[in-house]
């Protein structure tokens, strides 16, 4: 059998290992070949992303190499795809190779899509690529204090990453000495501030303990730079000193232009994790349709489950259980204190207040992170 895995990011590589363990006899006899595509031979640790923003990391903390991170029996190229061709089971790359398979499994992610929105990726500060991290610190540093709005659309990963970067730039601003002439202005597309219910009850109350004002049902329409406005669908309109946004999200442009799913989001089977209509094409991570968190918590799990029935049907024929929506995120409350939230398909999430311990436990995972993508932890 040909396993055929595209994209290296937190799912395909935890699903590889995964995969390669499982399957090392199958492997040895030449009975099963596992060979992952990827845009690069770098693995970057996205959520670090946030911490280089706010200066608490430095860019080469957040790579190792891909290769480092997989088990032997993985086939690895840098090659990525650039067309799938589903009907004949098989996909084309940028080298012009033609690659078949018999199961594949897409775990490509997705991409912030700020240029959407009209002045929106002129005007404001974002933290999805290494490159706008750094340009989001280095901004920072030059800033003196005024009206900073935090625009937020929807769909985005990191479900937490607005809560938390709003947090972190309070602590960061109480650091500098600056944050009595700074004013915190959060908005957010639904009626809550968070999609999450529970989560938006805590993170409420929170915001205003901190001083930090919101406005929900603030769904981005356009940015006017020349006079510092953030202006709403709604017809209201937000002035600002300094904007930073939580852009929305597309799938990746290779799998919208293979006609895969709207806006690049493959639809997806909740528990079974198989592009609908089609039972050897899997998708985890970003990639999918499914109504959870775009977190990599939820590829991590999804990759568990996958691994273990894609290596079921080598074995025995079937799969063997199902994936039950399962995500754990944490959420920094600030520079030093930090809460999670638990919940899958059935029990919501019920954010505990924020506390040191579990702050550290997060710090943490930043190092154990490596670890977990080897499929240790």
């Amino acid at each position: 059998m040909k396993i055929l895995i595209v994209g290296s990011g937190m799912g395909g590589t935890i699903l590889g290992n995964n995969l390669a363990r499982r399957l090392a006899p199958e492997i040895r006899a030449g009975k099963v070949r596992i060979t992952m595509l990827s845009a690069s031979d770098q693995h970057m640790y996205q959520p670090g992303l946030l911490y280089l923003a706010v200066g608490r990391m430095m860019p080469d903390e957040l790579y190792r190499d891909q290769r480092s991170l997989l088990e032997p029996g993985i086939e690895f190229h840098v090659d990525p795809v650039t067309e799938f061709d589903l009907d004949r089971n098989q996909v084309k790359t940028k080298s012009g190779k033609t690659v078949g398979y018999d199961v594949i499994v897409i775990a490509t992610g997705s991409r912030a899509v700020a240029e959407e929105i009209p002045g929106l990726a002129e005007n404001a500060l974002q933290f999805y690529t290494e490159a706008d991290a750094i340009k989001m610190f280095k901004t920072l540093q030059g800033f003196e204090g005024g009206r900073v709005v935090i625009a937020v659309g929807v769909p985005h990963k990191c479900p937490m990453a607005p809560l938390e970067i709003t947090f972190m730039l309070h602590d960061y601003f109480k650091e500098r000495g600056i944050l009595d002439r700074t004013q915190l202005h959060y908005t957010y597309p639904i009626g809550r501030v968070h999609s999450l219910e529970n989560v938006a009850k805590w993170a409420a109350p929170e915001m205003e303990r901190l001083g930090i004002t919101y406005e929900t049902l603030f769904n981005m329409k356009e940015v006017d730079g020349s006079r510092k406005v953030v202006l709403s669908e709604e017809g209201t309109e937000e002035p600002y000193d300094l904007l930073i946004t939580i852009p929305a999200h597309r799938g990746m442009e290779v799998v919208e232009k293979s006609g895969l799913g709207q806006r690049g989001w493959i639809p997806t089977h909740r528990h079974r994790l198989n592009m609908e209509g089609r039972d050897n094409v899997f998708a985890l991570g970003d990639t999918t349709n499914l109504p959870i968190s775009k977190a990599g918590s939820t590829a991590h799990f999804e990759a568990e489950t996958l691994g273990e029935n894609i290596a079921a049907m080598v074995k025995l024929g079937v799969p063997v259980r199902d994936y039950d929506g399962k995500v754990f995120c944490f959420i920094e409350a600030g520079k030093d204190r930090a809460t999670y939230a638990m919940f899958d398909y059935q029990n919501p999430p019920d954010p505990k207040p924020p506390t040191r311990a579990v702050h550290w436990f997060k710090m943490a995972y930043n190092k154990l992170y490596w670890t977990s993508a080897r499929g240790l932890l």
